[in-house]
């Protein structure tokens, strides 16, 4: 019989974290679900006693997550399976955005992800191993009008993590990106800060939410299984992209990208180096 693994998600309370804390409950493992509110977590811990540990963190203050990862360390007596997933949206233009937002918004996505690698890496390297999945986008590979500072947060968080799977491989650490598709979250509605919008980018704003239309994705749990997988995989990918229809959007944002880079090679290469 597999021996069930202590798992620590942030961001748990709702939409994907919430799903993944569900999908590893009904895998007989345990879990430590931290999240700024942890009152509908209360219910969840009911239904499955001793296996469950509601955590009330902000992954934006650094000190308060080294010693909410002390106590999900101890809870359980060690930490298995790290999944860093709290976030937030901040929708609106480049130039409306002010500062207090952009860096509300950076404290979370960025820093607060990186804190909690920070955190747990002492743990997973004194025990000889984990896994660390960092929850970033499908998008993160370029920006696009009116999630700049969110593609912007995960994009940062693509490159720390490529270097932290470098660094903590030695110490039987794995840690994969993963580049979630479009799930219906709640990120565009109670995750969303929006900026005060200014009339000059009315006609780029309406083009792009008919773009985003009214589709608001499949269901969070569907992701899950993907993650139990992963989790699972003796070794996992450094990448990975979650969803199918996500899967074509990426493949093709990297086609475009290389016919640009194509279309102007004579100029690039005009300069040595």
């Amino acid at each position: 019989m597999t021996k069930p693994r202590v798992w620590f998600i942030t961001g748990a309370s709702r939409g994907l974290g919430r799903a993944f804390t569900e999908a590893a409950l009904a895998g007989g493992d345990r879990v430590v679900a931290a999240a700024r509110d942890v009152e509908p977590l209360e219910e969840l811990a009911g239904r499955h006693p001793g296996r469950l540990v509601p955590l009330s963190l902000d992954v934006a203050d650094r000190r308060a997550v080294f010693d909410g990862v002390e106590r999900a360390a101890a809870a359980f007596g060690r930490l298995d399976v790290v999944v860093s997933n709290a976030g937030g949206m901040l929708y609106g233009m480049v130039e409306e955005a002010t500062e207090e937002q952009i860096r509300a918004h950076m404290e979370v996505n960025f820093f607060g992800a990186v804190w909690v690698a920070q955190a747990v890496l002492p743990h997973l390297r004194a025990q000889g191993g984990g896994r660390l999945l960092q929850v970033t986008s499908m998008g993160s590979g370029g920006g696009m009008a009116t999630v700049g500072f969110y593609g912007a947060g995960k994009a940062a968080l693509d490159s720390v993590s490529e270097a932290l799977a470098m660094e903590a491989a030695g110490f039987g650490v794995k840690v994969t990106v993963v580049q979630m598709g479009g799930y219906h979250t709640g990120l565009f509605t109670t995750g969303t800060t929006a900026t005060e919008p200014l009339p000059q980018y009315q006609p780029l704003r309406a083009e792009m939410e008919a773009m985003w239309g009214d589709a608001v994705g499949p269901e969070p749990e569907t992701a899950a299984p993907v993650i139990m997988e992963l989790a699972a995989l003796p070794d996992p990918p450094r990448r990975l992209i979650v969803g199918s229809q996500s899967f074509d959007h990426v493949q093709e944002m990297g086609r475009d990208r290389a016919e640009l880079y194509r279309s102007w090679e004579h100029l690039s290469r005009m300069a040595p180096g």
